[in-house]
């Protein structure tokens, strides 16, 4: 580990499903707009719009200062360690860790955010010790709804979370995942 205050360490890679999760590197800034600066990412994520390769230096800048941090980790989605085809995040949250993800347009269709989620929940289970995953995420969103089903994630009885974003507001349901040995004697 980098620091005592991070739970995560310097470099990151996980396997699993047919992917590679790796930390972004310089070399990725050139593809990131074309994964993020899409209509739709701009509509339902968080991810600054537009999004060019400036916005592509600070995002990566950002992962590293969160990671350091220990609040944060944002991978790359692969399927061979190479080019990225979207990202996945784990964040630590009150409840154990929070997941997000976004896959680029041309990526989509091929189960990558369901299987990027479910190796990053295994993750955060198996190497960060939480016992809940959630993910957060609005009922209109009906591909984020599809991932969060095919991850095996269930809609928690929680209120909604409200608020705004660029200029719109929003009403987040709450999804989690219990690990696998959550309440077992250890």
């Amino acid at each position: 580990m980098s620091s005592s205050t991070s739970p995560f360490p310097d470099r990151i890679e996980l396997t699993g499903e047919g992917l590679v999760l790796r930390d972004w590197t310089e070399a990725d800034l050139a593809a990131m707009p074309d994964l993020f600066d899409h209509p739709d990412i701009a509509y339902w994520t968080p991810i600054v719009s537009p999004f060019d390769e400036a916005a592509a230096r600070a995002r990566l800048e950002r992962d590293r200062r969160m990671r350091a941090e220990g609040t944060t980790i944002l991978l790359a989605i692969t399927v061979d360690g190479g080019v990225p085809l979207g990202e996945v995040m784990l964040r630590r949250a009150p409840e154990g860790a929070e997941i997000g993800y976004a896959v680029g347009p041309a990526h989509r269709g091929q189960g990558l955010a369901a299987r990027a989620v479910r190796v990053m929940a295994a993750y955060a289970f198996e190497q960060v010790g939480v016992e809940q995953v959630i993910l957060e995420l609005e009922a209109e969103n009906a591909a984020s709804v599809a991932v969060a089903t095919k991850a095996g994630f269930s809609l928690l009885d929680v209120p909604l979370i409200e608020g705004e974003e660029k200029g719109r507001p929003y009403a987040l349901q709450t999804w989690g995942l219990r690990s696998p040995s959550a309440g077992r004697p250890g």
